[in-house]
């Protein structure tokens, strides 16, 4: 009779714990990056390799401020000044949700610099990682 209520007793003890387990939650399953995403991050590596790692003097006094990973579906990149990272953006490049095309706007535009930045970004965004245009 004792062995049956201690059996008794461990298994209800063994249902008890069971059910306080968190059950798996089905995780989505990850679609992959998204086109602006990717057409975000090729632009992205290209802009850092000509203009920032490339210690190009025209991007000399500018730094990257990088935000790929944006979870707003917003994928962009800042350039802001070198000496002072929390400063007004002075050119923004993103792309937004599912689309591939890559938006450019800030003062950076309206310089004598924003034609070349144009030219840049677009040879980028067609997959043309080059730093500058073919002659």
């Amino acid at each position: 009779m004792i062995k049956m209520k201690t059996i008794a007793l461990v298994v209800a003890a063994g249902f008890t714990l069971a059910s306080c387990q968190s059950t798996p939650k089905s995780a989505p399953v990850p679609s992959g990056k998204s086109a602006s995403l990717l057409a975000m991050e090729q632009v992205a590596i290209s802009a850092h390799k000509c203009w920032i790692a490339s210690k190009d003097p025209a991007f000399k006094q500018y730094q990257m401020a990088n935000e790929l990973n944006s979870f707003s579906g917003t994928p962009r990149f800042l350039l802001v000044p070198a000496k002072h990272y929390g400063g007004k953006p002075l050119l923004v490049v993103q792309a937004q949700g599912n689309s591939n095309r890559v938006d450019v706007f800030g003062p950076l535009m309206n310089d004598p610099l924003g034609a070349r930045i144009g030219s840049d970004i677009a040879r980028w965004q067609t997959g043309n990682p080059a730093c500058a245009a073919a002659a």
